[in-house]
């Protein structure tokens, strides 16, 4: 005769220690998350300076109207424009780690959480992919900045002209950039920016769908923040402070509860900023 007693204790059991092994691997998990994200941010972080410092001290090149160029448009001694968009490419990519990875890493642990249900492995997989999917865009985006400011660099030294208006220019980028965030155009955007979970019919595990998922919201990220990367771009790619202030404004816009009016209240500083440096630039003030 069974003793269903005897077999109900041992179900119990098992299932008890079957849900302690997932909850020890799920904290291992998350433990792992998180000390990569961090070592990833603090890494980044650390060469961002020692890059912005070391550019700092490089003389730019004295332009008319009273700003200096960065060397960073420029090839240096002996160097190819392929070595040179390679370079710059490095940089850009650990820059754009630094900066988004605050705001980036939490929608990441809710996409992550959103598809645990396929599987430790799996999970992990999705994750990595996910993450590379998303700056494979910002990739794709210095590949296209370089050549412009490679460009605008060469018409500023051979136009006097025009490299004086460079500062007026600057403070009517930001002047924009500024009203921009107070725009529906923007408050779309960022609405999708914010937003985490995965779309289509395929099982969100799908590694091809991972990498469409953070291409997808690299996409969007980086069309809702288009504005103050501009803002970051004309001041100064490489200055460490406008990117501190940039940084803030993204991750804030992004995670705070009220994201459009963050983005309203970045706008209106922006606004002013631009206005005060037209105002210096024109001998105004």
């Amino acid at each position: 005769m069974i003793n269903t007693t005897s077999l109900a204790s041992n179900l119990e059991s098992g299932i008890c220690r079957s849900i302690d092994a997932d909850m020890a691997s799920e904290r291992t998990s998350h433990r792992a998350f998180v000390g990569i994200s961090v070592s990833l941010f603090t890494i980044s972080a650390a060469l961002t300076i020692v890059w912005c410092t070391s550019m700092s001290g490089m003389r730019g090149m004295p332009m008319p109207g009273g700003w200096a160029m960065s060397m960073m448009w420029m090839r240096m001694p002996g160097q190819t424009w392929i070595e040179a968009t390679a370079s710059f490419l490095v940089m850009w990519v650990v820059m754009m780690a630094a900066m988004m990875l605050p705001s980036h890493v939490p929608m990441l642990w809710r996409y992550r959480q959103a598809v645990r249900w396929t599987g430790e492995s799996c999970l992990g997989r999705v994750t990595v992919l996910a993450g590379l999917g998303y700056f494979f865009v910002w990739t794709l985006f210095g590949l296209a900045v370089f050549p412009v400011g490679v460009v605008l660099a060469a018409v500023e030294m051979k136009h006097p002209v025009l490299a004086r208006a460079v500062p007026v220019t600057a403070g009517l980028v930001i002047l924009i950039a500024g009203a921009v965030q107070l725009t529906s155009w923007k408050a779309h955007h960022l609405a999708r920016c914010r937003e985490t979970r995965a779309r289509g019919s395929i099982l969100p595990a799908d590694a091809n769908v991972a990498w469409r998922q953070g291409m997808r919201l690299g996409l969007d990220c980086g069309v809702s923040c288009a504005n103050l990367t501009a803002i970051l771009l004309v001041i100064g790619v490489m200055d460490l402070r406008t990117m501190a202030l940039v940084t803030a404004a993204i991750s804030a816009e992004r995670l705070a509860p009220a994201g459009e009016r963050v983005a309203h209240a970045t706008g209106a500083v922006a606004i002013v900023a631009g206005l005060l440096l037209i105002t210096r630039a024109a001998g105004l003030g």
